[in-house]
């Protein structure tokens, strides 16, 4: 099979029928099954949608409007919300659109990329990510529920109640994403409006009139929060009825529902005075919000849903004959005990971006390059037995490498020394217009063109055996 091929059977890898005749169509319970194909584009449209709106984004807007003193003006914040959403979202897109076309979960796609064995990297450290957001989601979940009730206390009631409902949802992963179109963004929709126009009517301050100092690295921030979809997007759109479906209806929803998202934020966040801790005061402050809140707090669940369940897919790749519903469940259980542990996140989060950036940016370059340029022309290997293709490894880390130097992650001492220590020997200083995001993308897109050209599918097949 070609790679443009629509068929939901690319290899071995999927060659099991999909339930009994005239049965309800789920999701597959083990990574051998061929999906079913029921997705049209107004389930993944609604499913983006809903995952672009979330309490997180809403927060998030202080990494786009930046720190005290420094703050873009509201122009420089908007262009930069709306710049990067639609690079990142173009990007999961593109990741969508490559699900729709193999049939195949996220990991089980790098299978044709890396190799069965070496796609366990990037597959440990997906499963890192999505546990890394459930936690976060559990967190800002229980954080919107107590500001709806008006108390500091019953957090653990909270976290374990939308830990149930996000494990509950993985269980029926279709039917979650069928409600989410017919009651969910209707319910979104609204709430959205209501706060669009009673927040808009109170106006604001634009605390950094003028200045657009950082506004890239405000839309690497952005970029990144899209990016993180990228390693979770074909777990859903391999049920995709048409590759085309899955990616305008990627595109449109999550680029529509984030840009609104972080607008919001941006204008709650300045009518809190900058102050993140406050921000959801401002939805309470209007008449009737704590109704229109409970709404948009009971819908987080999609996001913690989205999480766990691409957890699951993850470690699919690693044990495919292990029941998906054991793995979510068991999944379900962690993040919800993480998330009673840990009680904020805010320190880390900005952390936490650029890694994800560091890594999926590149990640996604090599994958669409060589899908689209390289051996995915003639039809990848996702088999159990795909042979190592470590050569991919080369323009992943390379592009990984140059996000690092231009915006090193701050994880810790040691490594935030090490990136700056090597500008310093170059004698590089960043500027305004080194985005780290784009730049790695270009390093890694254009090194794994390189060798697509220089190593034949031929000469590859050769070096394989």
């Amino acid at each position: 099979m070609t790679a443009a091929s629509p068929s939901p059977s690319p290899s071995a890898l999927l060659d099991r029928p999909q339930g009994a005749p005239g049965a309800r169509a789920e999701a597959p319970l083990t990574l051998d099954t061929a999906p079913p194909r029921t997705l049209g584009f107004r389930e993944q449209f609604a499913l983006w949608a809903n995952l672009g709106i979330s309490l997180i984004g809403f927060t998030s807007a202080a990494t786009v409007l930046g720190q005290p003193g420094s703050e873009l003006s509201f122009t420089a914040a908007t262009t930069a919300i709306v710049v990067g959403t639609v690079i990142g979202t173009a990007m999961l897109a593109v990741a969508a659109l490559i699900g729709a076309r193999t049939g195949a979960p996220a990991m089980a796609v790098l299978r044709g990329l890396f190799g069965t064995r070496l796609s366990f990297v990037p597959t440990v450290l997906n499963i890192a990510q999505c546990v890394g957001w459930g936690v976060y989601e559990l967190i800002v979940i229980a954080w919107g529920a107590q500001t709806v009730a008006g108390t500091q206390g019953w957090r653990w009631l909270f976290v374990v109640l939308a830990g149930a409902l996000t494990t509950v949802l993985t269980i029926w992963p279709l039917g979650s994403i069928a409600a989410l179109r017919k009651y969910v963004a209707v319910a979104v929709g609204v709430a959205m409006v209501y706060f669009t126009v009673q927040l808009g009517r109170q106006g604001f301050p634009d605390p950094g009139a003028g200045n657009w100092k950082g506004f890239l690295g405000a839309t690497d921030a952005i970029i990144a929060v899209s990016i993180s979809f990228v390693p979770l997007a074909a777990d859903y759109t391999r049920h995709s009825r048409t590759a085309r479906a899955s990616f305008w209806g990627t595109f449109s929803g999550y680029t529509i529902a984030q840009i609104w998202c972080y607008l919001l934020g941006l204008i709650a966040l300045l009518q809190s005075h900058g102050n993140a801790d406050n921000l959801l005061d401002s939805f309470t402050g209007v008449a009737a919000g704590w109704a229109f809140l409970l709404v948009l707090v009971l819908r987080e669940a999609d996001q913690s849903f989205a999480n766990v369940y691409s957890t699951a897919m993850s470690v699919h790749n690693l044990f495919p004959r292990v029941d998906r519903r054991l793995l979510t469940g068991g999944i379900g259980l962690l993040v919800t005990g993480l998330a009673l542990e840990i009680k904020e996140f805010t320190a880390s989060y900005y952390a936490f971006l650029g890694l994800i950036g560091a890594v999926f940016v590149p990640l996604l370059a090599v994958l669409a390059v060589d899908f689209f340029l390289g051996r995915g022309r003639q039809g990848w290997d996702m088999s159990q037995d795909a042979p190592s293709r470590p050569l991919m490894l080369l323009p992943w880390v390379l592009g990984s490498a140059t996000y690092q130097f231009l915006a090193p992650t701050a994880i810790a001492g040691w490594w935030t020394n090490f990136w700056t220590h090597l500008q310093t020997l170059v004698h590089f200083t960043p500027q305004g217009w080194t985005s780290a995001s784009l730049f790695s993308f270009l390093v890694a897109g254009l090194v794994t063109w390189a060798i697509t050209r220089l190593t034949p599918a031929a000469a590859q097949k050769q070096a394989a055996k």
